[in-house]
């Protein structure tokens, strides 16, 4: 006999129910993971610098501060510290990885000092280098030093992911993120660095910052005498607003449409609006006079 919808269902929907969890929190990359592991444990380095250490006979306390910066204790203390307990995957890490912790700390940091480069770097290959990418760790696009110009990201920038392709910042285009968009001009450019800065507001393309360095005027703006100007709307013979007695108020570059106060828009005109309980006022019944025609909005209007 086939199930009711509700009994084939069921199952499904606590299966999607545990599901849910696992999507929420996705699981770190193992870069990530090991990077994570490295920022705590240099957390807990700084956390155990000259503990329980506070005044007293100073030559003893060097003495005594030396023994413990490199001991096997504060190493526990550290490891102990690394990892909550509902945290799997840092836990598994340190299960994995203890015996490399330990060799680090006592026989390995005076000649690599940099954790993350010897462990997850060199020795687990789970990241790269910074401005390096891919599973040959290759230098990104413009170089290691300055990956993208220094005008954008480096896909897989630091980790064994990625095409090295560059990710350029707002205003800036091209392979290595050197070229301005439109609405930007070069401020700069030589044969290490390339700045791009944003045009006037006025111009659609430019080549400097004022209104009169546009070639090209944007969208509500006009050339007149050398310089893009707004262009002003509600002055120009068509209306600009189609509802009747809705007023036109310009802005730079555009305009906006707002009833008087008082009135209300519908389809296709302002007509008073009702107070509570329903009725309309007696004195706003009459049509948009002059006046209200004229009356400036709000701010929170425009």
């Amino acid at each position: 006999m086939r199930p009711s919808a509700p009994a084939a269902l069921g199952p499904l929907l606590l299966l999607g129910l545990l599901l849910l969890p696992g999507e929420a929190t996705q699981k770190p990359t193992p870069c990530q993971g090991c990077r994570e592991l490295v920022d705590k444990f240099n957390q807990g380095m700084v956390d155990t610098a000259k503990k329980n250490f506070g005044g007293g006979n100073t030559a003893w306390e060097e003495k005594s501060l030396s023994k413990y910066e490199f001991s096997e204790v504060r190493l526990l203390e550290i490891v102990e510290g690394l990892c909550g307990s509902s945290d799997f995957e840092c836990n598994r890490l340190v299960e994995e990885h203890e015996e490399l912790l330990e060799a680090w700390w006592l026989r390995l940091k005076k000649e690599h000092p940099d954790l993350f480069e010897w462990f997850c770097v060199k020795t687990l290959k789970v990241c790269c280098s910074p401005g390096t990418y891919g599973p040959d760790c290759r230098a990104c696009q413009g170089g290691a030093a300055r990956p993208c110009s220094g005008n954008g990201r480096c896909s897989g920038d630091g980790s064994r992911e990625g095409d090295g392709t560059c990710q350029c910042h707002p205003g800036y285009r091209g392979a290595l993120c050197t070229d301005c968009v439109d609405g930007y001009f070069s401020a700069l450019r030589n044969a290490t660095h390339s700045v791009c800065t944003a045009c006037n507001e006025s111009c659609k393309t430019c080549s400097g910052p004022t209104n009169r360095d546009c070639a090209q005027c944007e969208v509500g703006w006009a050339e007149e005498d050398g310089a893009c100007v707004d262009v002003d709307e509600c002055a120009r013979p068509e209306k600009a607003c189609a509802r009747t007695g809705e007023n036109c108020y310009n802005t730079p570059g555009s305009y906006v449409c707002v009833c008087p106060e008082g009135f209300e828009e519908t389809e296709d005109a302002c007509v008073p609006a009702q107070p509570a309980g329903g009725e309309v006022a007696e004195e706003a019944t009459e049509e948009v006079t002059e006046e209200d025609a004229v009356r400036p909005p709000t701010r929170e209007d425009l």
